[in-house]
């Protein structure tokens, strides 16, 4: 199996965690929030934010590279190392004169190395482990990526206005803030080259065709597929009120008051959106799993559907009444993120049902790079149209955005059978 017998709770979760926080940092609400805190607007910073969806949109044009060069563990060592340098050099060009664009120059390398990260750690984690294993891990893995998210959107972020008020600098804060980062990522690839296993069947594929043949036509027999275009429509759409609002979310709560926001602090959004959001979300995403498992995807779709996009109005409720009570915007939150966990299942387990075939595998990356485009594309122009708009009608709009989701749920065919578990 392996040349060095290692177990797997040695290396799962940390490898996972070390997949969650680039992520974080660089395509989620950290980077919004930071952009926000230095003067950015939220225009800009939501369009160029967004850009850096795209290299989760096109990374299955590049898995076949991960394969031809290298091994996934060489792969997923010198992501790690890169990201590291990557996330320091953020931390030192944050009190730069052009301080926007340099950090986003580095955030795009931080992006891409992740994407490939993710691909080598994905591939490693199959080869390393047998089948059995990697049933019994795959609730580990995912247990550490959602503490990634609460350290990344949560954690750090509280951390960030910690320095804010302790250095009354807030370039500073955030600055030394990437630093941390850093110095953890560093840490992580220098454990990852000493522990992690070796398996025999960890092999760069060079030499051989198939790769890129073989590609080419599993990209050819995705697009062949019955209904397929429905399909990716409602890919696509699924989530495009969802995708606004995640961009303007927390500058609407950073905001003050007189400029239409709630005046939160960086440590109380840190808490509020990344630690209260992010464990609703994933007690959501539990219970929707145990819904789905029991009733099947077709009979639980609608219900999923509606809980994913009708808590959107509890930002219309905020905007509007702007509470200042710490525990009602914290239950709110909770409300929108618990709902969007729940009906997050629905569009996962749709994944995987349009990705069913002899290509499951490459056919499944290339459903999730659909579903990062319909991530980035309409956050691109959220700032933009809620500054036009104010905070108010902006998010009116998101919940009006939900209404091509709703149309083509209605026009899904889905198996009654699909996602229940089976009898012995």
């Amino acid at each position: 199996m392996s040349k060095k017998q290692v177990s797997p709770w040695a290396w799962i979760p940390s490898l996972y965690f070390g997949q969650g926080i680039p992520y974080v940092v660089a395509a989620t609400t950290f980077s919004m929030i930071m952009y926000k805190k230095l003067g950015i607007s939220n225009a800009d910073a939501a369009l160029y934010t967004s850009w850096l969806y795209l290299p989760w949109v096109i990374k299955p044009f590049w898995s076949p590279f991960v394969d031809l060069f290298k091994t996934k563990r060489w792969w997923v060592v010198s992501m790690q190392f890169i990201m590291g340098v990557a996330l320091a050099g953020v931390g030192f060009c944050i009190p730069a004169p052009f301080f926007f664009q340099s950090t986003l120059a580095v955030l795009w390398l931080i992006a891409f190395s992740s994407a490939t990260h993710d691909i080598a750690a994905d591939g490693f984690y199959m080869l390393a482990l047998d089948e059995h294993q990697q049933s019994l891990f795959v609730g580990i893995r995912s247990t550490f990526y959602r503490i990634a998210q609460i350290v990344g959107q949560g954690l750090l972020v509280i951390l960030a206005g910690y320095l804010e008020q302790k250095f009354n600098n807030i370039a500073l804060a955030w600055s030394v803030t990437f630093y941390g980062i850093a110095a953890f990522f560093i840490c992580i690839a220098i454990y990852h080259y000493f522990i992690l296993p070796k398996p025999n069947n960890d092999n760069a594929a060079a030499g051989n065709k198939y790769p890129i043949e073989g590609f080419i036509s599993t990209f050819a027999s995705f697009f062949n597929k019955k209904g397929i275009i429905l399909s990716l429509a409602f890919v696509l759409l699924y989530r495009l009120g969802e995708a606004q609002l995640v961009k303007i979310a927390s500058p609407f709560m950073l905001d003050p008051i007189d400029k239409g926001g709630l005046g939160l602090s960086t440590s109380d959004v840190g808490f509020v959106y990344g630690t209260v959001g992010i464990i609703a979300l994933t007690v959501g995403g539990i219970l929707g799993g145990i819904a789905a498992a029991t009733h099947g995807l077709k009979n639980c779709l609608w219900t999923m559907v509606l809980a994913m996009n009708i808590p959107n109005l509890v930002y219309v409720y905020f905007a509007y009444a702007q509470p200042t009570n710490y525990a009602i915007i914290c239950s709110g939150v909770a409300i929108e993120q618990f709902g969007y966990g729940f009906g997050f299942t629905a569009f996962m387990l749709y994944l995987i049902y349009i990705s069913k075939g002899e290509f499951k595998t490459a056919h499944y990356a290339i459903c999730t790079g659909f579903m990062a485009l319909g991530m980035m594309l309409p956050g691109l122009g959220a700032g933009i149209i809620q500054e036009s708009i104010g905070y108010l009608n902006f998010f009116i709009w998101v919940c009006i955005c939900t209404i091509p989701g709703f149309i083509l749920t209605a026009l899904l065919k889905i198996d009654k059978q699909f996602g229940i578990k089976q009898k012995e």
